[in-house]
Formats: C-alpha cells, sequence, structure tokens
C-alpha cells in the first residue's frame, strides 16, 4: 500500500511538479512575484490575464489594472520564468457583471465598489471556472490575505502586513472558493518583501509602480466616467437642507459623494454643511451638520457568511466590522434576519456610512479571522 505523500507548500497532497497552478495574473509586482515563486518552487505553472475593457475606449486609464501594458508585463514575466501564458477576453463580461451595474448604482445616489464585485463576479467566478477547466489544481492569486486550514474547513484571515491587508474586498469568497484558491503574499511581512523577491527573480515589473483607482476610472473621476456611460442621465437639481429647504442649485447627483464639505457652493449659510443623503428619484442632494453623518444601524444584504455555525443560528454576533475600506474594524453586534440579511448595531457611530459600500465581518478582539460580510443599503 503507498504511503501518503507529504502536503506540499500549497497544502496538497502531490508533488510541487504534479501540481498544475493557475496564478491570476494583472501584470503588476504581486501577482508576477507569485507566479515566479511557484515557478521557482517547481509547481506547473499557467498565468492567465484578463482584459477586461477596450484598452482604445475613453475608459481605459494609462497604468490601470489589466490595461494593455500590464497584459504585455505578465507576458514577459511568463517568458523569462518560462511556463505558458493566456491572455482570456472578458470585455463583455466585465461590462455587464461590474460596470453596468457601478453606472446604475452611482445613478441611484450609492457608492459602489466595483473592485469587490469583479473579485466575486469574474476573477473569483468565471476565472476560477477557466483554471478547473484547464485541469489546475488549485488557483494562485497575489492579494494581500491568508487562507488557513480551521477545525471546520478553510478560514479566511487578514493578511499579516495591516497596511496591504485586502479582506475588505474579497468579504464574498464562497468556502467552496476558498477550497481552490491560494494567496501566497498573504503572510509576508511587508510589500518590500514581494519587491525584494521580484528583484531575486530578476523579473521586469520589479519595480513598477503599484496600481492605484479603481481600472476603469482615469484619475478617480467617477463622474466623467458615468456621463460616457450614460450620456445625459447626470440631470440637475435642487441641493435642500433636512428640513426640506432649498439652498442651492447641483448639476447632477453623480458629482456628490456622502461626507462631501467642498465644491457645494453653498457657502454663507453658517456652519458648515456636508452632504449627508443623496435622493437620485428627487434629483436632490441632501445637506446638514456633520452630526447628522453618524450612523449607528446599518442595514446589510447578499451576506456571504463564513462561520463555522450557520449565520441565522444566533440572534446575534458580536463581532467588529468594517464600513470603509480605509477604517479599522469597530465593535459591532450582528443580527440576522435571515440567512443573508441583517442589521448591524455599530457600538461607536460612524460618519459617512453610505449604500452600496460592503460591511465586512472580522473576528471580536482585533482577531484575524474574517466572517464575510454583505454589502450595506438602505433598508426596507
Amino acid at each position: 500500500m503507498p504511503r501518503d505523500l507529504p502536503l506540499n507548500s500549497l497544502g496538497l497532497p502531490k508533488a510541487p511538479a504534479d501540481t498544475r497552478v493557475v496564478v491570476a495574473m494583472s501584470g503588476g509586482v504581486d501577482s508576477s512575484v507569485v507566479a515566479a515563486m511557484l515557478k521557482d518552487e517547481g509547481y506547473d505553472v499557467v498565468g492567465v490575464t484578463l482584459q477586461l475593457y477596450d484598452h482604445g475606449a475613453a475608459l481605459a486609464k494609462k497604468g490601470a489594472c489589466c490595461a494593455g501594458r500590464d497584459i504585455h508585463d505578465a507576458r514577459r514575466v511568463a517568458e523569462a520564468m518560462g511556463f505558458p501564458h493566456y491572455v482570456l477576453d472578458y470585455e463583455n463580461t466585465f461590462r455587464e457583471a461590474v460596470i453596468e451595474e457601478f453606472a446604475e448604482a452611482y445613478l441611484a445616489g450609492a457608492t459602489p465598489v466595483p473592485c469587490i464585485r469583479c473579485n466575486e463576479r469574474v476573477k473569483f467566478k468565471d476565472l476560477l471556472a477557466t483554471a478547473k477547466d484547464l485541469d489546475a489544481d488549485c488557483m494562485a492569486t497575489g492579494h494581500y490575505i491568508r487562507r488557513m486550514d480551521g477545525p471546520a474547513g478553510p478560514e479566511l484571515h487578514r493578511a499579516a502586513d495591516p497596511g496591504r491587508d485586502q479582506s475588505y474586498f474579497l468579504f464574498p469568497t464562497t468556502p467552496e472558493q476558498l477550497a481552490y484558491l491560494r494567496f501566497p503574499l498573504g503572510g509576508l511581512a511587508s510589500k518590500a518583501e514581494t519587491r525584494a523577491l521580484a528583484a531575486k527573480y530578476g523579473l521586469p515589473v520589479a519595480d513598477k509602480p503599484d496600481s492605484q483607482d479603481i481600472c476603469f476610472v482615469p484619475n478617480g473621476n467617477y463622474a466623467a466616467v458615468i456621463e460616457k456611460l450614460r450620456p445625459g442621465a447626470a440631470e440637475p437639481g435642487q441641493i435642500v437642507d433636512l428640513d426640506g429647504r432649498v439652498v442651492g442649485e447641483h448639476r447632477g447627483v453623480i458629482h456628490y459623494t456622502i461626507g462631501q464639505r467642498k465644491g457645494l457652493g453653498i457657502g454663507g449659510l453658517g456652519e458648515p454643511l456636508y452632504v449627508v443623503r443623496l435622493d437620485a428619484d428627487r434629483r436632490q442632494v441632501v445637506v446638514g451638520p456633520k452630526s447628522a453623518l453618524s450612523t449607528r444601524v446599518v442595514p446589510v444584504r447578499e451576506i456571504n457568511w463564513l462561520g463555522d455555525a450557520p449565520f441565522d443560528s444566533r440572534p446575534e454576533w458580536e463581532l467588529e466590522v468594517r464600513v470603509r475600506s480605509t477604517r479599522a474594524p469597530r465593535p459591532a453586534l450582528v443580527r440576522p434576519l435571515g440567512p443573508t440579511e441583517a442589521e448591524v448595531e455599530l457600538l461607536e457611530p460612524e460618519d459617512g456610512v453610505s449604500a452600496g459600500q460592503a460591511c465586512v465581518f472580522h473576528a471580536p478582539g482585533g482577531g484575524s479571522r474574517v466572517y464575510g460580510g454583505g454589502w450595506i443599503w438602505r433598508g426596507r
């Protein structure tokens, strides 16, 4: 009877040479290092890059993730390390699954996070299916997050480097996907270690800057993208206070975000006023004092739960939650309203909470485990 093979570095009971790994390559330094590192360890590496939008269109942005330059860079890394590389045209899928919803949500006064939808609906869905079609044993990415084996199966944990942690953008990862995915960079202490590895392998992207902003939004100008996708949709309207009094005019709700103070054109009214609500149906931008931005109860839906027990098996969960990618998790009580919906009570109010953002669940007491999360909406 043959002896069981020891687990390889990816946690699979196979020799690296017999383990095929599809690496999702964006052309940046992170995913390039993952591919090079696995190839150096002897794995059967296949690189795949997604072309997500037409580079000739005005939506394309120099230096953006998965733009033409990045596809070229990913191919150069594959050639340098000696593994096959494929480019898949996902323009239609990306437009339908990510860009169209982004436009509709923004026009409705929400603040969408398209990078999460891209991971959920494209990278960890269609690309993962492609990896399985290629007979890969697993798929690896350059995300800074950790996958750890727990008593009930694979768990999602925050990256070792808090400054690089990407758990906010990966909360929709399902248990089934987590079983197949690998994140080799999640345990690194800093981005400097990643760049040192890139230099060690002589990668042509070792000094390439990190990508910034949303890949299809040039210079962070959301309104310009919406106007291109929905010409004429940015209708002007009124700026009103919390009592409904008209205090100014605006050029379209797409030009404003919750918490905005500058650029409202309504000076001289006494205390500073902030955007506290966007009413797309009435074409109104509602302003109020900073205190009106505070939110304690947050309705959340489309919940992906990564706990060991069913989400609705308890009346409430004591967790920490993060309602913005740039903010630290805060203590909260999460009360299930069903298997995929909840009311989240923040123990300390947060400013600037907006529909369309994610609410990500973390272990209490500063623990590293990520328990999934959901999407903030306006409620019933």
